[in-house]
């Protein structure tokens, strides 16, 4: 059983895909909080930050935190806090590659081992106008979504291409995560090592 410490329901669904036993307890900690270094850094920090916290609360398990970041010319896109900014990022990113961070921890609570890797994809926009922008922006598709877009939703219409992890730009990648779960001997697809 992982403790999921997300209320991405993106997260939870991809997690459900690769088989894997898991309960959700979102994370409280604030992900505005300031870190200097590399975006893969800074992925890596919040998403050990998430699950230390679940850990701390939860007292057992292990706990799974992830932490995703779009960065496009040297801008670090999170979520956006409105339409206003939802706006600006779909600008910056349009007929633009971007790369999309996904930092993952897991934490055993009973002895505090800890594995900590990121995923980078590459991703694509083609170049939108105005008025599609801001069609999207009132559908709140970009909402609680780094980089203001969901791949996997009518967004999709705007990517040319993509080099990497498609599940990774959801918000999970999955072989990265399976790469993780083995450290601790656990196979999704097997249940146990």
């Amino acid at each position: 059983m992982i403790i999921l410490a997300s209320a991405s329901p993106r997260r939870e669904a991809l997690l459900q895909a690769l088989w894997v036993e898991h309960r959700v307890l979102p994370s409280l900690v604030d992900e505005a909080s300031p870190f200097d270094g590399t975006t893969a850094g800074r992925a890596e920090a919040l998403a050990l930050r998430k699950a230390t916290e679940v850990v701390a609360r939860m007292g057992e398990g292990l706990v799974l935190g992830a932490d995703t970041i779009v960065e496009c010319g040297g801008c670090l896109l999170g979520k956006p806090k409105d339409r206003d900014e939802a706006r600006r990022f779909l600008c910056l990113l349009s007929g633009r590659s971007h790369l999309v961070v996904t930092g993952l921890a897991l934490v055993q609570a009973s002895d505090g081992r800890t594995e900590v890797g990121h995923e980078v994809t590459e991703v694509r926009m083609r170049a939108l106008g105005d008025a599609e922008i801001d069609a999207y922006v009132q559908t709140d598709e970009p909402f609680d979504k780094a980089g203001g877009y969901a791949i996997q939703g009518a967004a999709e219409g705007f990517i040319e291409g993509i080099k990497g992890s498609f599940t990774n730009v959801v918000g999970l990648p999955l072989g990265r995560l399976r790469t993780l779960l083995l450290r601790f001997g656990i196979d999704p697809f097997c249940r146990q090592v």
